[in-house]
């Protein structure tokens, strides 16, 4: 399988363009690579939807920094991909009313829209007839951090449309219930000639007569009432990565509502909703961990269990620990999405200190206070003020 070229490459700006400049650069491109300014050249035909799918994402700020953090592993172009990756032709054309305005961009709108609007279509300049596409369908996933830190497999319950078992999904009673459209002989479609600004363009409408499939269905089938599509339950895995944060969103191509009568199925895209955790506080790929240590550890040391993700660890507590102190525990954090490595837990320490005392405990830090090494130094006291600046800065 070819590599997708990076976006930036493909419309030829830099990573800091703004939008009017990606918005010129598409421009630029979709008026060279145009299908009808190049006919029947498939590498110009490929360049002009490349340089489409490329706009879209950047076009989209949302998008766009979901790219410029993931790479294309957070634009789809598969089964299980983040959102956002390639675009039908009916696509590209309905988005050129938006991107060149004006006659122009009225004249590739008129274009669009003579496919029927909803139409699909699969890019093969032989095979122009209709093809419905089933809608998408949304669901949210919960995750906890111990599935984020291994990835997990989950198996989620969607009632959608299904495609008819009787039937098919064609609609029909039987093979000899579809005939061939008489109007459009089969093809789907009706041609027509249309002038503009690149010059004359052959464009195609969906038949009236048949709705673009070719075919007119004659006695239905009395289980869907020819819809080819009925409504049931069904049982959808997920893989769901290592690393994954809370709020993306990835597309299982295919996994949506059925289409009517034989159509293309929809797509499912999936939230993530990540659980809060007890004790871990995330922050990208690192944890948080605050550790409340007792005085007497803190000021002789010791050995305290900090938690990880799946596990506790020991860590060692050196003597005269000071409040706000972090310590960082190398890779034990969460796996980097699509990436190399681990992140780091970070334990940020903070000192107890007793709201009542005893008579005895009172007496203990009376004596403690007559002796000057209880008494803050001036370095201790500058280091102390500069950790709480950093907290506000």
């Amino acid at each position: 399988m070819a590599t997708k070229r990076d976006y930036y490459e493909v419309l030829e700006v830099s990573k800091t363009a703004s939008a009017e400049e990606i918005k010129k650069a598409y421009r630029k491109k979709a008026i060279k690579y145009h299908p009808d300014k190049n006919p029947g050249d498939k590498g110009a035909e490929e360049k002009f939807k490349e340089a489409a799918e490329a706009y879209e994402v950047l076009s989209d700020p949302q998008k766009r920094q979901q790219y410029d953090r993931f790479g294309h592993s957070a634009m789809g172009g598969g089964s299980g991909g983040f959102s956002g990756g390639g675009m039908s032709m009916d696509d590209i054309f309905a988005n050129f009313g938006d991107i060149f305005g004006g006659h122009f961009g009225s004249a590739f709108r008129d274009f669009a829209s003579s496919f029927g609007g909803g139409g699909f279509y699969d890019g093969s300049s032989s095979n122009r007839r209709a093809t419905s596409k089933g809608s998408t369908l949304r669901v949210k996933v919960n995750v906890s951090l111990q599935e984020v830190a291994s990835g997990v497999e989950k198996k989620i319950k969607v009632n959608k449309l299904v495609s008819c078992s009787h039937c098919n999904g064609s609609g029909a009673k039987d093979a000899n219930s579809i005939k061939t459209c008489s109007t459009c002989k089969g093809s789907g479609v009706v041609t027509h000639i249309q002038r503009t600004i690149l010059g004359s363009m052959q464009t195609q409408s969906y038949c009236q007569t048949c709705g673009g499939t070719g075919k007119i269905i004659t006695d239905k089938c009395e289980y869907c009432s020819g819809e080819g599509v009925v409504r049931a339950e069904e049982i959808i895995p997920i893989n769901i990565p290592a690393g994954i944060e809370d709020n993306m969103q990835f597309t299982l191509r295919g996994k949506g509502n059925a289409a009517r009568n034989g159509g293309v199925p929809g797509d499912l895209l999936v939230l993530i909703e990540e659980e809060e955790h007890p004790e871990l506080i995330r922050d990208g790929s690192d944890l948080i961990y605050n550790l409340l240590l007792d005085l007497p550890t803190a000021v002789l040391g010791g050995t305290v269990e900090i938690p990880t993700v799946d596990s506790k660890v020991k860590v060692k507590i050196e003597k005269g620990t000071q409040p706000n102190k972090v310590l960082r525990l190398r890779n034990k954090g969460l796996p980097r999405l699509n990436s190399y490595g681990s992140g780091d837990l970070l334990v940020n320490i903070g000192i107890y200190i007793p709201e009542t005392l005893s008579g005895e405990e009172k007496k203990t830090f009376e004596q403690f206070n007559l002796s000057p090494n209880f008494k803050p130094k001036e370095s201790s006291t500058k280091g102390f003020f500069n950790r709480f600046k950093q907290m506000f800065d």
